[in-house]
């Protein structure tokens, strides 16, 4: 599988298995988990067929990690930012005392004024690097990264979780836990 048809159908894969499994008639269960069998004889009647072979490679080579096999591997999911209802079952965690958010600039100001919100997400989705946080940023125009003081939100009663790929999941980020990173 090329490069390109590869990066192809990882975004085609987001898409299914983040926000919209009813676009091939697949259902996601509670935990956002599909048969891969159900999910590959979906995608062949769509017309995009793709075998296990090549589905293996997809989910290997990822560089975001989006997916994840069940232990048994006859499961499959993303491993976060769904916007559709899903328990990742992830439990909480003890974050570092500082995390990351990447975002373009011209949503900066914004931010500091109301903070981070999942908007169509589930979760704020935080970086424990500032170089994952710069290219999360970059999709979205000349990168900002911001600074989260996660040691004072988690003693605030805030929840974390991290997911398999090392993502932080948080229901939301106040503007005051915020500061932009001179890095």
């Amino acid at each position: 599988m090329d490069e390109k048809r590869t990066v192809k159908t990882s975004k085609m894969l987001s898409r299914i298995l983040r926000h919209d499994p009813g676009r091939i008639g697949v259902t996601l269960d509670e935990g956002g988990w599909v048969p891969v069998e159900t999910l590959l004889t979906a995608l062949t009647r769509c017309g995009n067929r793709l075998s296990r072979a090549e589905l293996d490679h997809v989910v290997a080579t990822n560089n975001k990690q989006r997916f994840a096999y069940s232990p048994d591997g006859l499961r499959i999911r993303a491993n976060q930012g769904h916007t559709v209802e899903v328990d990742l079952g992830l439990a909480a965690a003890e974050p570092p005392a500082v995390l990351y958010h990447g975002t373009g600039h011209g949503s900066v100001a914004a931010i500091m004024h109301e903070g981070l919100r999942p908007m169509a997400r589930q979760d704020v989705h935080l970086s424990a690097d500032v170089e994952t946080a710069v290219r999360v940023g970059a999709r979205h125009g000349r990168p900002v990264v911001l600074a989260v003081d996660a040691a004072a939100l988690a003693a605030a009663g805030h929840v974390f979780r991290v997911s398999a790929n090392g993502v932080w999941l948080t229901d939301s980020v106040p503007p005051h836990h915020l500061t932009r990173h001179s890095g």
